[in-house]
């Protein structure tokens, strides 16, 4: 298992190296802004659409937080075992072989993080055009804030966080106010915690809760990039676990504080009507300067998600080209600012690429079913580290998964649920999402042929 983060060198200069600026605030604000989208403004309604009580949308909700939870306490074991830049790259890469490793990353850039980030651009876009009332075209306006945040986060790791912290704390203070004033300032609609059930106890009913948890566990997902970012941690073993743990328990309250004030104000019924709940809570509570406000948390809100993603998945692609897999000049770090400047542009460029074609709401379908193959197949690393500490007679010291390998398994069954289930319900998206990434295993040889003519990586100590 390697022992660091490794750095290819470029001809004719030493290589800087990242450079460790981060601490346990900014892991826990990278953890819930990579969690938190607009599916906290929204999902609540298609969860509402397919069951049909409170206790039921609520417990979505902390059922999809519960699996998210087992999720942290994984890759807080993995992380203390291999804090390393580019997280679950790193982790697929010891555990079984580059080749895998490559694909996740290939997928990560060609589609999960550059097609999400594409649509949350737009939509930014549209939101910000509504309520200055400007009449740039949507993809102009994309455009621009992420040239913007793709400078801000090339002028260094700590500039890029602190950005993230800045707008995960706003983040943090919409949907505070939306909680407050929908419970303050909203009559209860007529609603009861009874009856429980909307049907019997049944296969329909498992079918219908089962796809009510497809959105909730769309928007639990995120907390896994902040394992990227794991070389420019100070201290990546004691704060990345932990600030995996407190964002994910942050997010978990914040989900169920925003579904409580949904269903309060506006009943089961009313929030299956209703396509966005927090500008209709807002409305009951303030009028229509309400829901100008919390269409300013939901802008700022993509804002943040924008900037989390650009801050943390470009160090998958740059360790990629460390290990000579990937085009050599995205492992270039900048001597001054310290940060893979090359990985961050390419990524931005891909992104806006998406979101000029338009064709971002075909490729978020595939982001759901790729997302969650290699969710579960990070898990399962847990029980390769442990085979191999068993093998070599060894007892790991650091961090532990409570109740593994029951609690690893159930989270890598859930994951691989999710993925058939999307396949069943998108057959033609998944076999292009699964096109994609067998594209990445010839890209793989091809590059592996490449790679024998180039100066092999070094190991480089934090």
């Amino acid at each position: 298992m390697s022992s660091g983060p490794r750095q290819s060198e470029q001809p004719g200069a030493p290589q800087a190296k990242l450079a460790r600026r981060l601490g346990l605030f900014d892991a826990t604000m990278i953890v819930m802004g990579g969690i938190i989208g607009s599916g906290i403004f929204i999902n609540y309604y298609v969860v509402a659409q397919v069951v049909h009580t409170p206790v039921l949308i609520l417990g979505a909700w902390l059922a999809g937080g519960v699996i998210a939870l087992a999720g942290a306490f994984i890759y807080a074991e993995l992380a203390d075992r291999m804090p390393q830049v580019g997280g679950q790259y790193a982790y697929i890469r010891e555990a079984y072989h580059p080749s895998v490793a490559f694909v996740y990353g290939w997928g990560l850039l060609l589609v999960t993080q550059t097609g999400g980030m594409a649509a949350v651009s737009i939509a930014f876009a549209r939101y910000t055009i509504e309520l200055t009332g400007t009449h740039a075209p949507d993809w102009l306006l994309a455009v621009i804030v992420l040239a913007v945040l793709t400078v801000v986060n090339c002028m260094g790791v700590r500039m890029g966080g602190t950005v993230q912290d800045v707008l995960m704390v706003l983040k943090i203070g919409a949907i505070a106010a939306l909680v407050l004033a929908g419970f303050a300032l909203v009559h209860p609609s007529q609603w009861s915690w009874h009856p429980a059930m909307d049907r019997p106890m049944s296969g329909s009913f498992i079918s219908a809760f089962a796809a009510a948890m497809v959105p909730v566990l769309f928007s639990y997902g995120g907390w896994q990039t902040s394992c990227f970012v794991a070389g420019e941690m100070r201290d990546p073993r004691r704060d990345l676990p932990r600030g995996l743990l407190i964002g994910v328990v942050g997010v978990i309250l914040l989900y169920l504080s925003a579904g409580f004030v949904y269903v309060r104000a506006l009943g089961a019924a009313g929030l299956a009507v209703t396509s966005t709940p927090a500008s209709s809570v807002m409305r009951l509570a303030l009028g229509e300067p309400g829901a100008k406000l919390i269409a300013a948390g939901i802008a700022i809100s993509g804002l943040g998600f924008l900037s989390q993603g650009i801050l943390t998945a470009p160090r998958v692609y740059f360790a990629m080209a460390d290990d000579g897999l990937f085009f050599r000049a995205l492992a270039w770090v900048h001597p001054r600012t310290r940060v893979p400047v090359v990985a961050i542009v390419v990524q931005s460029v891909w992104t806006i690429v998406i979101a000029l074609s338009g064709r971002y709401e075909q490729i978020l379908n595939y982001v759901v079913a790729t997302d969650f193959i290699f969710f579960g197949l990070s898990a399962t690393c847990l029980f390769v580290f442990r085979h191999r500490d068993r093998v070599r007679g060894e007892s790991w010291s650091g961090y532990r998964v409570p109740g593994h390998p029951f609690t690893t398994f159930a989270f890598v069954a859930v994951s691989w649920l999710v993925v058939l289930n999307t396949m069943i319900r998108y057959p033609k998206d998944s076999l292009v999402g699964t096109a994609i990434l067998l594209a990445g295993i010839t890209v793989y040889f091809i590059w592996g042929r490449r790679r024998s003519r180039w100066r092999q990586p070094q190991s480089n100590e934090p």
